[in-house]
């Protein structure tokens, strides 16, 4: 594929990323989902948040599965964009467990594309590690919100 056709190809992704419906799930899974446990991933798998979650796992499922059939070069779409490591982050530590109870390809070309990366498992853990943080810091101020009874 030319350099011309893998950048539209990313062009397309991003415009799709500014759809409002995707949008909407990105805000919820970055500041809203934050598993600690493969029971807090069921709980959201079988919410009203169960559309959003598969919609943001499986538009970078999808997005990889671009990059490792070759569609576009892994050099273009690292250097262009990393959200998706922050994506396989917050499912990472229970993919076994998803894939067993789920299905078993759950997430495999987002999980290939990651191990493709050059370090792409130590992203993955600062990605986990800068989400904990952000949720650390926003959650007591939204639960002293809701205690005091302001929202």
């Amino acid at each position: 594929m030319s350099k011309q056709d893998e950048a539209v190809l990313i062009l397309k992704l991003y415009e799709l990323l500014r759809e409002d419906t995707m949008r909407k799930a990105r805000d919820w899974y970055f500041r809203d989902f934050n598993p600690k446990s493969i029971s807090d991933f069921n709980l959201s798998m079988f919410s009203e948040h169960s559309g959003t979650l598969r919609a943001v796992v499986h538009f970078w499922e999808m997005a990889a599965a671009l990059v490792n059939s070759g569609a576009i070069s892994l050099d273009l779409f690292i250097s262009t964009n990393d959200e998706h490591i922050v994506v396989f982050s917050k499912i990472e530590p229970w993919l076994a467990h998803i894939r067993e109870a789920f299905a078993p390809e759950f997430a495999v070309n987002l999980e290939k594309l990651i191990d493709s990366v050059p370090e792409g498992r130590k992203l993955t853990e600062r990605a986990r590690e800068r989400m904990k943080a952000f949720g650390d810091h926003f959650a007591p101020k939204q639960q002293r919100v809701d205690r005091q009874g302001w929202s």
